[in-house]
């Protein structure tokens, strides 16, 4: 591959419900970003239903790619390589995308590059600003919450995750619990500026020097929490309840990233995944860190939840090293972080 020349990649997502393609100018310039939200369409059920969310994706796969392309200017001649989330997700979404990137690239015989989604969510901050290694990610999202430690690009090393519920899930849960819609997350965030910290609810720090999570405990208490109050006849604020929980979530990830990121002597911090959008936890990693010769990124929200920018972002790293799919990619959805790295 020439120095000068410019790699153009198409990325198509659609591990869960967002169908998003996205083209990006030599792995961290965003040219095109196309995203149709599916969130209307779950919201009644209170979560994502795979096969709904699968119907869609193949709905709106063709529109979204052609808007992608229109929005850049250009045809699939012009692109280098064509990159996709191969896992992990709901099978049957990541199948859509999976069997369009294999149609496109084999049609214009051009590489074809399977991504892993939690990479694209780290990637996504080297769409703002180049990374500085030794790096610490806090992935933090619907189904992941994980401490991954990155020594070069393309190279992850996951020491700390979660043992039970991620800390989108302990959102969703605690959310339907309150009779809060769909997502949660931003509705708990939103109330939690209006509330107190004023209820004692757990930290689970787990045992000493452990960088895992575990958000079972926490949500088992808030609900218990709730209940108890509804059968005593006690009205409890509900900005007071989100509050309390996510000072809660956020006292546990900020404190284990900070721990983490001091062991392991790391020159930059970035966080990525849905729950990076959360304005409380994007404020106290600031304070935590502002005194700290470590670098802090924290990716804008359009580039939080699911996109096509970071996978294209992400898809470049595993172009420049070599790696290629062949045509027996295929979708998979407990697609392993480290070994994905280690392809």
């Amino acid at each position: 591959m020439s120095q000068n020349k410019e790699t153009y990649i198409l990325a198509i997502e659609t591990s869960c419900d967002e169908t998003a393609a996205a083209i990006i100018k030599d792995g961290h310039e965003i040219v095109s970003n196309v995203v149709a939200s599916q969130i209307e369409s779950h919201k009644r059920f209170g979560g994502v239903v795979p096969e709904i969310a699968s119907r869609h994706h193949v709905e709106q796969i063709t529109h979204v790619l052609e808007e992608a392309f229109t929005k850049a200017n250009m045809t699939a001649e012009d692109i280098d390589a064509f990159a996709v989330t191969e896992g992990p997700g709901l099978v049957g979404a990541l199948l859509v995308g999976v069997s369009t990137a294999k149609a496109l690239a084999f049609a214009h015989d051009k590489p074809l590059i399977g991504v892993h989604h939690i990479a694209g969510h780290i990637y996504a901050n080297r769409l703002i600003e180049e990374f500085q290694f030794p790096l610490l990610a806090l992935v933090v999202s619907g189904g992941h919450t994980e401490l991954v430690l990155m020594q070069e690009h393309g190279q992850f090393e996951v020491i700390g995750e979660t043992r039970d519920d991620a800390a989108g899930e302990a959102y969703d849960k605690v959310a339907r619990t309150m009779g809060l819609p769909y997502p949660g997350g931003p509705e708990i965030d939103r109330l939690a500026k209006q509330g107190k910290d004023n209820l004692d609810f757990p930290r689970a720090w787990l045992e000493e020097g452990s960088f895992d999570f575990s958000f079972s405990g926490l949500k088992s208490a808030v609900i218990n929490t709730l209940h108890n109050a509804k059968q005593k006849g006690i009205v409890l604020e509900k900005a007071d309840i989100a509050a309390s929980f996510q000072a809660s979530v956020i006292d546990v990830l900020v404190e284990k990233t900070y721990r983490a990121a001091k062991e392991n002597k790391v020159n930059h911090v970035i966080i990525a995944g849905g729950v990076a959008a959360n304005s409380g936890l994007r404020t106290a990693l600031e304070e935590k860190f502002r005194d700290q010769k470590v670098k802090l990124s924290i990716p804008p929200l359009s580039l939080c939840t699911d996109n096509a920018a970071m996978i294209g972002a992400a898809g470049m790293i595993a172009y420049q090293k070599g790696n290629r799919s062949d045509w027996g990619m295929n979708a998979n959805p407990a697609l392993d972080l480290e070994m994905y790295g280690n392809r």
